[in-house]
């Protein structure tokens, strides 16, 4: 994103300098000690349970919607379309980042976060009363575009409505905010699903909603509505940076369509999602993305690496344990539980005052527990090694993901001037979503080639497909390789103050 470089540097990495509701530069961070505490203090207590609440509703969605969609597809007859139920949501939230961006930029994020919470909860009406496979994708994808909306309004609302001491901690809640929902979430969905159906996993969510909004939306009017400059002319859209946004959702759909079709005609659509993707993220990533120029780029980059090779890693472990250690989905699933309450503790250590100068070293750290415990990850192929091992390896790896995510959050409003908080954001989800899409089809693809077995039935039928140990070693050997990358990222992640 080479027009995203950061303007008035100063004001934006100096440490000591605060922006106030607007986003202007305000007095030093320390004048805000006792007037502004903490995010639970009488000036933001309602917005802090507001846009928690958010965080919360789509947590819940996340776990709950992954339980119920298995039996959704089956009874919709679209198990072969399963996979695109997946890629709906991302590619179209990868176009609604950078339009969230521009539009929070332009007018604040007030008018986003609207529209995106009503996207979300329209997207699962229509999935949950969907007759076919065909109007459950399109539900999907409509509920992508509200998350991609939302997810970014709410990192420009933060960066407006907290002086900068404050962030870690709403940072921390965010991530605190996860907890439950990954603990009660399966087994919530699991019992609506088996007494109800799974039609009332998606129908029963958006009722959800109106806390969030009730609460949340007054307050944001107060603090964070309105373009970051009142005073300066509203800019016009950048519809260049919209085109390459279509480019880059529709060349990160045509790349994950070919990584699960495994022919010679899948290099065609793979051809052309190259030639999508190359000069979209060229465009709408900061300059020197790609080669983890120190500061701001590198920041982007780290979250996506992070993400993309946690994610990946991640999506293949109840699968390993079904099929290689035989264990039931719901037992599966829960051997990851121990990563909510270990990822809420990584962001709250790094929310801490005292580790805001050894920040970089801590991020290093994250990373390095992230790469070993994805390493760790296919031990239990080994029948003598108890499967007790992977839920404390990846109660390690989420505690490292917890510093990470949440501090590439935080270095990300450091280093961005006020009127570029959206058009950052948008970029650090980016950067996220499509590195998740791409190390998903990446490992898709080597464990089918390795002679993964059929995914969908062995989720289903609860046994082992004959799935290859080396399928497994496939995903998740190389994506420990792409964490330990990130180690080295983190370490470039401060700069000397780029001046326009």
């Amino acid at each position: 994103m080479s027009a995203l470089e950061p303007r008035d540097a100063d004001a934006a990495t100096d440490p000591d300098i605060s922006t106030d509701a607007v986003g202007r530069p305000g007095p030093p961070a320390a004048a805000y000690d006792d007037a502004e505490g903490s995010v639970l203090d009488p000036a933001h207590r309602a917005l802090s349970i507001g846009i928690v609440s958010v965080v919360l509703l789509i947590a819940f969605e996340a776990t709950a919607v992954g339980t119920a969609m298995p039996v959704a597809a089956r009874e919709l007859n679209g198990v072969s379309l399963y996979a695109f139920a997946f890629s709906a949501y991302f590619t179209t939230s990868l176009f609604a980042m950078v339009l969230a961006g521009q539009w929070s930029d332009r007018r604040g994020p007030l008018a986003p976060l609207t529209a995106g919470i009503s996207a979300f909860a329209a997207g699962l009406l229509l999935s949950g009363t969907a007759g076919a496979m065909w109007m459950f994708i399109l539900g999907r994808a409509v509920q992508g575009l509200g998350g991609g909306l939302v997810i970014v309004a709410l990192y420009v609302i933060v960066g407006r409505a907290y002086a900068e001491h404050l962030r870690p901690a709403i940072m921390a809640a965010f991530a605190a905010s996860w907890v439950i929902p990954s603990v009660v979430g399966p087994l919530a969905a699991g019992t609506v699903t088996e007494h109800l159906g799974w039609r009332w996993v998606f129908v029963g969510i958006p009722v959800l909603v109106v806390f969030p909004l009730a609460l949340a939306l007054p307050a944001i009017r107060r603090t964070a509505s309105g373009p970051a400059d009142p005073a300066a002319p509203v800019s016009p859209w950048d519809r260049r940076r919209i085109r390459l946004a279509l480019g880059i959702s529709a060349g990160a759909a045509l790349l994950q369509y070919a990584g699960q079709e495994l022919r010679w005609l899948s290099l065609l659509p793979a051809a052309v999602g190259v030639a999508l993707l190359v000069p979209a993220v060229r465009g709408l990533l900061p300059h020197g993305t790609y080669r983890a120029a120190r500061g701001l780029p590198s920041v982007v980059l780290l979250r996506g690496v992070a993400a993309g090779a946690f994610i990946a890693a991640e999506s293949f472990v109840p699968l390993m344990l079904v099929t290689q250690r035989g264990l039931s989905p719901t037992l599966a699933g829960l051997s990851l539980a121990l990563g909510g309450l270990t990822w809420a503790l990584g962001s709250w250590i790094q929310a801490r005052p005292w580790t805001e100068p050894y920040r970089e070293r801590l991020v290093v750290l994250g990373m390095v527990l992230v790469a070993v415990a994805i390493a760790a990850a296919p031990s239990v192929l080994i029948t003598a090694v108890p499967v007790w091992v992977i839920a404390a390896a990846w109660g390690l790896g989420c505690l490292g993901m917890g510093a990470v995510i949440a501090s590439t959050s935080v270095l990300l409003m450091k280093l961005s001037a006020p009127e570029e908080v959206g058009a950052n954001s948008a970029a650090l989800q980016i950067s996220d979503g499509l590195s998740n899409v791409l190390l998903l089809a990446a490992g898709g693809a080597a464990f089918a080639a390795l002679g993964g077995g059929a995914v969908g039935h062995a989720v289903t039928s609860h046994a082992s497909t004959g799935s290859h140990p080396a399928a497994f070693a496939a995903v998740f050997l190389p994506m420990a390789g792409v964490a330990a990358v990130g180690a080295w990222v983190a370490t470039r992640l401060h700069a000397a103050p780029v001046r326009g």
